[in-house]
C-alpha cells in the first residue's frame, strides 16, 4: 500500500534503529514489571469487593461536595464519579470486614440526604463480595494466559515457531506496558480494563499477522533480497494500512474517552495506550525479534519435494 501516493522507504530494520528501539522496549517493560512488584494495581470493586451505588439527585450537585460528605464518614478510598449528568452520581465503597453492605448503604445515603439533597434517590445498588472479586481476578488472569497460548499455537500453525515466538513476545510487550501504565499511575483497574487488554491482544495480533503475510509473500517474490531487506520492504508496504487503521480506531476511542463518561474512561485509556504500543510493536518488535531468532526465506516457504516445481519459480 502507498502512503501519500508512493511507497515509503523507511529503514525500520536498520541495525542501529533496531538496537535503539529494543532498548526502549526493554526499559518500558522493566519499569512496568518493577511497578507491578512495588505498587501493584489500584483494583476496582470488581476484583476486591465492595458496594457500588448509583444515585439520582433532584437538582445538580457538585462531585466535590459528595466526596467531602463520604470522606467525613471515614470512606477515604471511595471512588465517586459523575455519570454523564450533574444529577447522576456513582459511588464505589469498600466494605469493612466488621460491617454489612446494607448498614453502609443506609449510612451513606442518609448522610448525603441531610447534607446535599433530601430528594436523593438510590437508582441501583450492587454488592461484590471479596471472595467473588478474588475469583474474578484469578479468572481474568487465566483468560489472559489462555489467549496468549492460543496466539502462539495459531501463529505457529500459520507460519513457524520463530514467527510464533516473536508474535507472542510482541503481544506480551503490549500487555505488560499497557498494564504497567495503570500500575505506575495508580489508575483504577477493573473488569473493563481487563476487557481492554484482551482487545489490545487481538488488535496487536491482527496487525502482526498482516505484516507476516506480506513478509512471506515478499520472500517468494524478492529472491535476491536479504531477510532484512525483505522485512524492511514489507514494513513499508503495510505502513499506510497500519497508520490508517490505528488512526481511525483511535478516533472512535477518543470519542469514547471524551463523551463516554467516567465509567468508560479507564477502558478507553487502556485501549488508547494499547493501540499506540501495539502499532509500535507491530513495526519494531515482532519483525525485529523474528530476525534476531534467525528468520530466513526457507522458514516461511513450503518444503518442495524432490521432482516438484518450487512455487516461487513458477511464471
Amino acid at each position: 500500500m502507498k502512503l501519500f501516493g508512493k511507497t515509503p522507504n523507511f529503514r525500520f530494520m536498520q541495525p542501529r534503529v533496531r538496537v535503539v528501539n529494543a532498548a526502549i522496549s526493554v526499559v518500558l517493560v522493566v519499569v512496568s514489571i518493577v511497578s507491578f512488584v512495588l505498587y501493584g494495581f489500584n483494583l476496582g470493586l470488581d476484583f476486591k469487593g465492595g458496594i457500588q451505588l448509583e444515585l439520582a439527585y433532584s437538582k445538580p450537585v457538585e462531585i466535590s461536595q459528595v466526596r467531602q460528605v463520604v470522606a467525613e464518614l471515614g470512606f477515604t478510598e471511595a471512588v465517586i464519579q459523575s455519570m454523564g449528568s450533574t444529577r447522576l452520581v456513582s459511588i464505589r465503597l469498600p466494605v469493612p470486614a466488621e460491617d454489612t453492605d446494607a448498614h453502609i448503604t443506609n449510612q451513606v445515603v442518609e448522610a448525603l440526604k441531610q447534607k446535599t439533597d433530601p430528594g436523593l434517590e438510590v437508582r441501583q445498588q450492587d454488592f461484590v463480595g471479596a471472595k467473588m472479586g478474588a475469583e474474578l481476578r484469578d479468572d481474568g488472569g487465566t483468560a489472559l494466559l489462555i489467549v496468549l497460548g492460543a496466539i502462539f499455537v495459531y501463529v505457529f500453525l500459520r507460519f513457524e515457531w520463530r514467527s510464533s515466538l516473536a508474535a507472542l513476545i510482541a503481544t506480551l510487550h503490549d500487555v505488560i506496558i499497557t498494564a504497567g501504565c495503570f500500575s505506575l499511575f495508580h489508575w483504577p483497574f477493573d473488569l473493563t480494563v481487563l476487557a481492554a487488554l484482551l482487545a489490545v491482544i487481538g488488535y496487536s495480533l491482527n496487525d502482526t499477522v498482516v505484516v507476516y503475510d506480506r513478509i512471506r509473500e515478499n520472500f517468494r517474490k524478492m529472491r535476491g533480497g536479504t531477510p532484512v531487506d525483505i522485512v524492511n520492504s514489507s514494513m513499508n508496504q503495510t505502513l499506510s494500512r497500519t497508520i490508517i487503521t490505528s488512526f481511525v480506531t483511535l478516533l472512535a476511542i477518543v470519542a469514547m474517552f471524551v463523551w463516554g463518561g467516567e465509567v468508560l474512561r479507564p477502558f478507553s485509556i487502556a485501549l488508547m495506550i494499547g493501540i499506540g504500543v501495539g502499532t509500535y510493536s507491530s513495526i519494531y518488535v515482532a519483525s525485529s525479534v523474528a530476525l534476531w531468532l534467525g528468520l530466513e526465506r526457507i522458514h516461511l516457504l513450503p518444503v518442495v519435494k524432490e521432482g516438484s516445481k518450487a512455487m516461487d519459480d513458477s511464471p
